[in-house]
C-alpha cells in the first residue's frame, strides 16, 4: 500500500495534466459537428494508454465513432481483466450556467470543474492510472485489455457489432468499469445493478402551418397543449407508469435487498436540501433509494414548440416536440417497452392531432452477483483504501453496453465507481473531487495487487 501511495504522489501532477489534455477536447457524440473532436480524443487516448504501460494501442473503426484498444498480455496462464470506459461526453448546454468554461478544466475548491471531469474521462483515467501504478510496481498478476468507446452517451449503437466482430480479441474473465458512483465520500459502494433505458422523440402536428392564436385559438387544437395532455397521462396518481403491460416483467425487490437498502445511510432532509426541493415524489409504497434504482421511472427530458424568442408572438404552432425516456429494471426488455409505448401513444392520441413517435435508443438493465471472486477482490481493495467495506447497491443510471457485454461476450462486470451525486454529471458545472480521483487510482491499483493471486 505504501508503494502505491508513493507512486501516485510522485506522479499526481502528470496524471492530472493527462486528464486535462483529454477534457480540453470537446468530444460530444450527440453533435455531428464534433466528429473531428471524437477522432482527436480517441488518438489522444491511444497515446496515453501507450505511455501508461499498455501495448498494441490502436484506434479501431466502427460504423460510428472509433473504439480505442490496448492490452498488456503477461501470461496465457493468468486471468484477464477487460477495462471499459467511454471518451464521449454530454453537450455543455446550457452554457450560461457554467461558472467556468466546460472544456477548460480548472481546479477550484478541491474539485476538478469541467465536462467529463467525472463522466467518464476522469473515471476512465482512474482505471488506466490504477493499472499503470500497479504495473510499474510489478504488482500485476493478470492480463489487461482496455476498450474506450465514443458513443456511450448516445446509446452505444456501434459497440455491439464491434464486440461481435472482435469476440476473440476481447476475451476476458471479468470486466472493470468506473462510470458509476458512491453514496458519499466516506461511504464507498460498488454498483450491483443498473437500470435499463428506452428513449423516444415525439412529434405532434396540428394545423398545416402556424396560425394566429386570436383568429384560430379555441377552434383548432394546439399541438403543445395536446402534447402536454398526452404526457400527463403517462403516470397515474400513485406514481405508476400507465403503459399497458409495462410492469409485467418487473422483478420485485426481495426482502433481503430491501433490508440492505434500508440500512444504507440516507438522510431525506439533506437529500431534499441538496436539490432545493420541499418534497419528494415517486411511486407509492417504495423508499426513495428503491424508487431511483430498483423501480422503473418515466421522464420528459425536453419539450419544445411554438415561439420561445424575446417578447411576445401570438402564435398557435403547427408542431410540438418532446424527448422522453423511461428507466427500466431487471428483466424488462427495452425493445418490447419501446413498441408498447408507441402503440399506447397512438391509441390515446385524439383525432385532431397527428402523432409520430421515433425510438432513439435503449438498453437492458444489469445485475451483478456479489459472490463472484472478482467482486470479493474489489471489496478488499475498497476496504484497504477507504478503511471500510463497500456497500453493494443498485443505481438508477444506465450503461446499456454492460448488459450487451454479458450477452455477446459472456462476461460479468464489476462497477467500481467513484463519482458522487454532487458531481453534477450531465449538468452544468460537472466536477470531481481531486482527492477521490487519486483515491480511486489507489483503489484500482490495489485491486490489481490482489487479483489473480
Amino acid at each position: 500500500m505504501s508503494q502505491i501511495k508513493d507512486y501516485i504522489a510522485q506522479n499526481e501532477d502528470r496524471f492530472m495534466q493527462e486528464l486535462f489534455s483529454l477534457i480540453r477536447i470537446p468530444s460530444i457524440s450527440a453533435k455531428s459537428e464534433h466528429k473531428g473532436d471524437m477522432v482527436a480524443c480517441a488518438n489522444r487516448w491511444a497515446e496515453i494508454l501507450t505511455s501508461s504501460g499498455l501495448d498494441n494501442a490502436e484506434v479501431m473503426p466502427t460504423d460510428g465513432n472509433p473504439v480505442v484498444y490496448a492490452d498488456k498480455i503477461i501470461s496465457p496462464d493468468y486471468p484477464t481483466v477487460l477495462v471499459y470506459g467511454h471518451y464521449d461526453v454530454m453537450p455543455e448546454e446550457p452554457v450560461e450556467l457554467w461558472k467556468s468554461p466546460a472544456f477548460e478544466p480548472e481546479i477550484r475548491d478541491g474539485h476538478i470543474w469541467a465536462r467529463g471531469a467525472d463522466d467518464d474521462k476522469g473515471q476512465s483515467m482512474i482505471q488506466v492510472k490504477g493499472f499503470e501504478t500497479a504495473n510499474k510496481l510489478g504488482l500485476v498478476k493478470c492480463n489487461v485489455k482496455v476498450i474506450l468507446e465514443g458513443e456511450e452517451e448516445v446509446g452505444s449503437p456501434s459497440l455491439a457489432p464491434f464486440c461481435e466482430k472482435h469476440k476473440e480479441k476481447l476475451k476476458a474473465d471479468v470486466i472493470l468499469v468506473s462510470d458509476t458512483g458512491m453514496l458519499a465520500k466516506d461511504i464507498p459502494s460498488i454498483t450491483t445493478g443498473l437500470r435499463g433505458l428506452a428513449y423516444w422523440e415525439i412529434e405532434v402536428t396540428g394545423p398545416n402551418r402556424d396560425l394566429h392564436s386570436g383568429h384560430y385559438g379555441g377552434a383548432v387544437a394546439n399541438p403543445i397543449n395536446e402534447l402536454c395532455v398526452l404526457m400527463s397521462k403517462m403516470i397515474d396518481e400513485n406514481g405508476r407508469i400507465t403503459i399497458p403491460e409495462f410492469y409485467d416483467d418487473v422483478l420485485e425487490i426481495s426482502a433481503a435487498e430491501r433490508e440492505m437498502i434500508a440500512a444504507a445511510p440516507f438522510n431525506e432532509e439533506e437529500y431534499k436540501k441538496a436539490l432545493d426541493v420541499k418534497a419528494l415524489k415517486g411511486e407509492a409504497g417504495f423508499h426513495t433509494l428503491e424508487r431511483n434504482s430498483c423501480r422503473p421511472s418515466f421522464d420528459i427530458c425536453g419539450i419544445w414548440g411554438g415561439y420561445t424568442g424575446e417578447g411576445a408572438k401570438t402564435v398557435l404552432p403547427s408542431k410540438a416536440y418532446a424527448k422522453v425516456s423511461t428507466r427500466l429494471v431487471a428483466n424488462q426488455d427495452y425493445r418490447k417497452i419501446s413498441q408498447d409505448f408507441v402503440k399506447y401513444i397512438e391509441a390515446i392520441a385524439p383525432e385532431y392531432i397527428k402523432v409520430k413517435v421515433t425510438p432513439l435508443h435503449g438498453g437492458e438493465a444489469y445485475l451483478c452477483p456479489i459472490d463472484m471472486p472478482a467482486y470479493k477482490v474489489a471489496e478488499e481493495a475498497y476496504l484497504a483504501t477507504f478503511g471500510k467495506k463497500p456497500l453493494g447497491l443498485r443505481t438508477g443510471g444506465s450503461i446499456p453496453i454492460i448488459a450487451t457485454f454479458e450477452r455477446i461476450l459472456g462476461i460479468k462486470t464489476i462497477l467500481m465507481g467513484f463519482g458522487l451525486e454532487s458531481d453534477a454529471i450531465h449538468s452544468p458545472n460537472e466536477n470531481f473531487p481531486v482527492d477521490l480521483f487519486y483515491k480511486g487510482i489507489e483503489t484500482v491499483a490495489t485491486f490489481y495487487s490482489k487479483f489473480g493471486r
